[in-house]
């Protein structure tokens, strides 16, 4: 249970998960609340052409800054598109999800070969995370608590009452793109462990199943974090039980992401039992 965890990659790999589930548990419940999982699946898509181009000009040690970059610009047109363009918000978000990623993919399209450093990027590497990662992790991670320590209130009073919010002297829009630059810097900082594909499952799925336990907004938070935790440490288990003892190859991050819908799953019934209590 404990010596796998000795390997450096695995130790390294287990912190990264650690650091993510700091961000993920508090942010998630904000998705949850705001109804944005659509939104986060875009994000996570849209820092695509970022990854690309900070790979071709920097190799792998540009990607944070192209995909920090992207995403933050990502998050400033969404939040003017959904704002000031009479755009519904489903039709904004598809449209900039739609046009960003296919650029990525043209970009990608146009090297000589598709490399493993780029693909890894959609599906992640988590074994591979390094202490540069690690503490760009970290750095990002005291940004996201930080900037929602100072407007938590304010992000919860915008999305149960926004009329009230507006009269109250809150600009919206905003908090808005506050939300959204704050998706985006999560999708940075998990981008390049568990992929872009995958990291909407951190997203979102974190306070769905806390939510079976719980109603209350702090402790859904806290629930999502330590699911986040528990999914990392035993999808990591998991995946290296499988390669070195039976020969089948499980990468970690599908693994991690596939414990976290598990416990989602196994978390139905609590709600059920709740409701009948």
């Amino acid at each position: 249970m404990i010596e796998p965890f000795t390997v450096p990659f695995m130790g390294r790999a287990l912190t990264e998960i650690a650091l993510l589930a700091l961000i993920c548990g508090p942010i998630s419940v904000l998705v949850f609340v705001r109804r944005l999982s659509f939104v986060s699946d875009a994000l996570t898509h849209t820092v695509f052409p970022g990854v690309v181009i900070g790979f071709a000009a920097a190799g792998i040690e540009g990607v944070f800054l192209g995909a920090l970059v992207v995403g933050v610009l990502t998050a400033l047109v969404l939040t003017l598109l959904t704002r000031g363009a009479r755009l519904t918000d489903d039709a904004a978000t598809a449209v900039l999800l739609t046009a960003m990623f296919s650029i990525g993919v043209v970009l990608v399209s146009r090297r000589t070969s598709y490399t493993s450093d780029l693909t890894s990027f959609l599906f992640g590497r988590l074994l591979t995370v390094t202490p540069q990662q690690i503490t760009e992790t970290a750095v990002l991670a005291v940004v996201i608590l930080g900037g929602l320590l100072v407007t938590f209130r304010a992000l919860l009073f915008r999305a149960f009452d926004p009329a009230g919010a507006a009269a109250a002297g809150f600009r919206i829009g905003r908090l808005d793109l506050w939300v959204n630059v704050l998706l985006a810097l999560v999708v940075v900082a998990a981008v390049r462990a568990v992929g872009t594909i995958l990291v909407v499952a951190l997203l979102i799925v974190p306070a769905a199943a806390a939510r079976m336990v719980s109603d209350r907004l702090p402790t859904m938070a806290a629930a999502g974090g330590v699911l986040v935790l528990a999914a990392g440490y035993f999808g990591l288990l998991l995946s290296w039980t499988a390669s070195l003892r039976y020969g089948i190859a499980l990468t970690s991050a599908s693994a991690v992401v596939l414990l976290l819908v598990l416990f989602y799953l196994l978390l139905i019934p609590v709600r059920a039992l709740r409701r009948t209590a």
